[in-house]
């Protein structure tokens, strides 16, 4: 259970969050970033310190909650303490694990799926035969207004070579295809035949079969047999979460200046904000996350779209 909150009402967040960080900078990593955000890095966990307003937002990560209440009892004690003019009520959520976390609001996840253009009868059909086909896992097909931002980002940065890691039964290869300009191309990389042959059915009855190349096999090698030259307009990375430092790596260099670079699923359904989730497919995208967003190749965006989708446009 390593994830807890706390809004603490006060008039003065960002004096709090500067006394913190200054006085606790002699015991642990502390740092103030320019819009007022405080980090507080201990030995067990971290506190992250936000001002917003009337209240001071406050969240604790851990490894379990033990961690988390030790870092809890730290930050309220020297908060408290520096509260000479008024009294803080710091009230904790309690801990719980990253998989608990609502990404989406069920309300908001309907309101938004309610509010996007519709995607049409053929992707309506094709989402029925997905769940149809392949039972559980059709909860990795892409969701309508995920769909509708992928065809909008196609057009907006005007495409004409693009590529998709992770076919999946087609639903995104369609709304990518839609966008492209006239003459465009996806190369369409996948491993399975199984899936992609609902995939290729779909794209002839959507009318852009013949904009896609699909390749099954090892979407790295085909990657990386792709020339080196900075030609390709935008990609979509949708696939095992493991090689997914290695997909970026083989397509940043790919992209033209202002190219863009989609990724899905960067928050794995809230285990990266959760140190206590170990496995590789979890340190892989936490390590992606923080390499993009330092990475000085793109400017970058990570979107609470679904389960997290990060922009990256190379510079």
């Amino acid at each position: 259970m390593p994830v807890s909150t706390a809004q603490v009402a006060t008039s003065r967040p960002s004096r709090y969050i500067k006394q913190l960080v200054s006085h606790m900078g002699r015991k642990v990593t502390a740092e103030l970033a320019g819009d007022g955000r405080g980090t507080l890095t201990f030995a067990q966990g971290t506190c992250v310190l936000t001002p917003s307003g009337d209240h001071l937002e406050l969240i604790v990560t851990a490894a379990d909650a033990e961690a988390v209440a030790g870092v809890q009892d730290v930050v309220t004690r020297h908060l408290v303490r520096f509260a000479t003019q008024e009294t803080l009520d710091v009230d904790w959520t309690e801990p719980i694990e990253g998989t608990d976390l609502r990404l989406v609001e069920p309300v908001v996840g309907d309101y938004l799926l309610t509010h996007c253009t519709p995607p049409g009868e053929v992707l309506d059909e094709l989402v029925v035969r997905t769940r149809e086909a392949t039972g559980d896992a059709s909860g990795m097909q892409v969701s309508r207004d995920e769909g509708a931002l992928l065809t909008m980002l196609v057009r907006l940065v005007g495409a004409r070579n693009a590529i998709e890691v992770g076919v999946f039964t087609g639903y995104s290869s369609i709304c990518i295809a839609r966008g492209l300009l006239e003459g465009g191309r996806l190369l369409a990389c996948d491993v399975s035949d199984e899936w992609t042959a609902i995939a290729r059915d779909y794209w002839e009855r959507a009318g852009v079969a013949d904009r896609i190349d699909l390749k099954v096999g090892p979407a790295l090698e085909t990657l990386r047999a792709l020339p080196a030259e900075p030609t390709v307009d935008i990609a979509f990375i949708d696939a095992d979460k493991e090689s997914y430092p290695a997909y970026y790596e083989e397509i940043v260099e790919r992209l033209r200046p202002g190219g863009l670079v989609v990724l899905d699923n960067v928050f794995l359904g809230g285990r990266v904000m959760d140190p206590a989730f170990q496995e590789e497919r979890h340190l892989a995208m936490r390590g992606l996350n923080d390499l993009i967003a330092a990475d000085p190749r793109v400017e970058s965006v990570m979107l609470p779209v679904r389960d997290g989708v990060t922009l990256a446009r190379r510079r």
